[in-house]
């Protein structure tokens, strides 16, 4: 009688029913390795790529920040795009994105649950922070006039959704995750999505910061052409 009542799958809340749950056949160090990996490759291609194909030498700043935009276009648009088109089959499917999912959903089930939050946010970021990440990186090598203004709207585009996702499992009660877990609290849950606040926060102030520039230097020309005609 005891046994019946243990869940069959590692989710939270624990008396979740979910009868077509398939378990990952994938090793979680393997999910998490191929994941990190891609995500380090892509920063060393950026790296390297952000000195050779922008018109204007770049600083280390400046190169660091095009190396987490191309690591947003690839979340966005593949990871969270993946999820955007198939949230409703994550729980059957073994398809290597939907083992990812149904890994990171033992620190936030909502994301198995089809969630109406969740999945309204990850659509609206993979349909437009992706595109986006992809349009600043070459804004940048490019060196657009308009670039910092993709970076402003991208970064607090990002920090908002994040604020929401934090808030909505706040007023939830943590009921989606085991409070506390190192692994899927802490890391999952925690620390992957603080990520989003703190980088995209630091964003924010410099594109501020140069767009203040731009408006100084231009209120400033014109100033001094209004001195000259008077």
């Amino acid at each position: 009688m005891t046994t019946n009542m243990i869940p069959l799958h590692p989710y939270w809340p624990r008396h979740l029913k979910l009868d077509n749950f398939v378990p990952n056949d994938l090793e979680t160090w393997h999910i998490l390795v191929s994941l990190f990996s891609i995500s380090g490759g892509l920063i060393v291609i950026m790296w390297l790529l952000s000195s050779r194909a922008s018109i204007v030498p770049l600083g280390t700043g400046r190169r660091l920040a095009l190396c987490w935009f191309a690591v947003c276009a690839f979340i966005h648009l593949v990871i969270e795009g993946w999820f955007s088109l198939y949230y409703d089959i994550l729980l059957e499917d073994q398809a290597f994105l939907s083992q990812l999912w149904k890994e990171y959903s033992k620190g936030d089930s909502r994301y198995i649950l089809s969630d109406n939050f969740t999945v309204c946010m990850e659509t609206v970021t993979a349909c437009l922070w992706g595109p986006l990440s992809l349009w600043v990186v070459i804004a940048f090598l490019r060196q657009q006039p308009f670039r910092f203004v993709l970076q402003l709207v991208i970064s607090v585009g990002q920090i908002y959704g994040d604020v929401l996702y934090f808030l909505t499992e706040l007023r939830d009660g943590f009921q989606h995750g085991e409070i506390g877990h190192p692994i899927y609290f802490w890391f999952y849950f925690v620390f992957m999505n603080a990520i989003w606040l703190v980088v995209p926060s630091i964003l924010v102030f410099d594109a501020v910061k140069h767009l203040t520039n731009a408006q100084s230097m231009l209120d400033s020309k014109v100033m001094k052409i209004k001195s000259k005609h008077n």
